[in-house]
């Protein structure tokens, strides 16, 4: 069963790595957008069929998220962030850069003291714009499953062209600056047996994450139905081992159970 976002602005929701979480759609209500089709993705598959690309209005998401921003401080509602989440990769919309600036004014306005969150999977880091745009939030949380290629095309099944090693230097632009969100977890994909949690994967994953220098890593297991079925959710102890390893090197970890 997929989820699909159908309001602009939704929630506050309480989200197991943000706290009170005011979500930013700035795709399409009916479908998903995204450049990766992950097997665990809450939004189900991208469509058979690739459909007319429609993004909300910038001007649209701007006022509907002043009007819902003005009723949670008029109602004293509990709010942390403002999280650019929703149907796919937020960093698709061509005009992303200009509604994070209207976002940030916004925030400061009505709640200065909250967080500005994107949960993006990183694929559009060679656009300047979504980088410059992708600097200016507090939580710039970027996804990373895998460093070993075969692993990484099973889990997030991106297009066949694309460039994997392009993707990991890409990161490196965020060293110093990024909160990596990596989901962990085992089973079968065409066939096929994976398995992110093993030593080789973790230890490879770690030794890059060290390089990225992270403000902070989120990990965590499935936690909604996927799309795929044959995927299993890891335990809690296996996850504190992960999450044990990471505190070992001396990195701030968010464990999600």
């Amino acid at each position: 069963m997929s989820i699909l976002f159908h309001d602009i602005i939704f929630g506050p929701i309480k989200s197991r790595r943000l706290g009170h979480s005011l979500g930013i759609n700035l795709l399409a209500s009916d479908s998903k957008i995204c450049t990766f089709n992950c097997i665990y993705c809450e939004c189900g598959w991208n469509p058979n069929t690739l459909p007319t690309i429609k993004f909300n209005d910038k001007n649209l998401v701007i006022s509907e998220l002043e009007k819902k921003l003005k009723f949670i401080k008029a109602n004293n509602i509990e709010i942390d962030v403002l999280t650019f989440a929703g149907n796919g990769e937020p960093t698709l919309h061509p005009y992303f850069y200009e509604i994070v600036n209207n976002v940030i004014t916004l925030r400061n306005k009505y709640f200065p003291n909250i967080k500005i969150a994107v949960l993006s999977n990183a694929t559009m880091l060679h656009n300047k714009k979504v980088l410059d745009a992708l600097t200016l939030v507090d939580l710039p949380i970027l996804k990373l499953d895998s460093v070993i290629e075969k692993t990484f095309r099973l889990i997030n099944n991106p297009p066949s062209k694309f460039n994997f090693q392009n993707y990991i230097s890409d990161l490196l632009k965020f060293k110093g600056k990024i909160i990596v969100q990596t989901m962990f977890l085992k089973g079968i994909i065409n066939n096929i047996n994976f398995d992110n949690t093993t030593d080789t994967e973790v230890d490879k994953w770690l030794e890059f994450v060290k390089l990225l220098e992270p403000i902070n890593v989120m990990i965590y297991s499935i936690d909604r139905e996927p799309p795929a079925k044959k995927l299993i959710k890891i335990s809690v102890s296996e996850l504190k081992l992960i999450a044990d390893k990471i505190k070992k090197n001396n990195i701030n970890v968010l464990t999600a159970f």
